[in-house]
């Protein structure tokens, strides 16, 4: 079967985009056959799967990785889904033709938003080029505090673009950060943690609406 591909996308720097696909990622791992295309200049979530190999070893990361250039992407995204069941994309922070590429080739859009009135105002270009590509979009609360008021403002006013709001949020936690450093998700490297359940819980949302 035909995977299906889900592109990282936020405009913004520093929204948590490429945190989110790894963990993504290490999450569906296990139980699902994943590959991963990095299109993003700086090459974090490459630089992760890097460390993964120096700590798992190069045949055992658990799934496939591919590096490239955006404007190679369209090719290399059909290349990976003929083999795999789901294809992340960590797009780049910007919305030139690579990232315009990465969301014309998604069945779902996923964006991180960080809970700042200056977040959520500058996600507006990317969810616009989202329609204009005509791709539905799962807007994905992050680094919330543990502040309930806050959260729901957030949610309020993620939903006034019209978009979906995830039902899972993530919290501003230590653990997101300490995982990646060891190459590894969250999910492996404290599954019993809150951060971990966060991250099961959207990984599980995000497949449910991919199944619909």
């Amino acid at each position: 079967m035909t995977a299906r591909i889900v592109t990282i996308a936020q405009q913004k720097g520093g929204a948590g985009k490429t945190t989110l696909a790894a963990h993504l990622v290490a999450a569906w791992a296990p139980t699902l056959r994943v590959a991963v295309a990095d299109i993003d200049p700086q090459a974090s979530l490459s630089h992760w799967v890097e460390l993964r190999r120096a700590r798992l070893g190069a045949d055992r990361i658990g799934f496939t990785h591919s590096q490239l250039q955006g404007w190679r992407l369209a090719v290399e995204a059909e290349r990976l889904a003929r083999d795999h069941d789901i294809v992340v994309i960590d797009s780049p922070p910007h919305l030139e033709t690579e990232a315009k590429i990465a969301i014309r080739a998604a069945h779902i859009v996923v964006v991180p938003l960080q809970p700042s009135p200056i977040d959520v105002w500058a996600t507006r270009p990317t969810l616009d080029l989202a329609r204009l590509e005509r791709r539905p979009v799962l807007m994905v609360l992050n680094r919330l505090p543990a502040r309930a008021r806050l959260t729901s403002e957030m949610a309020q006013g993620a939903a006034g673009y019209g978009v979906a709001v995830a039902q899972a949020a993530l919290g501003n936690r230590v653990a997101f950060a300490a995982s990646m450093a060891l190459g590894l998700g969250v999910t492996e490297a404290d599954p019993d943690s809150p951060a971990a359940e966060e991250i099961a819980a959207l990984a599980r949302e995000i497949l449910a609406r991919l199944a619909g």
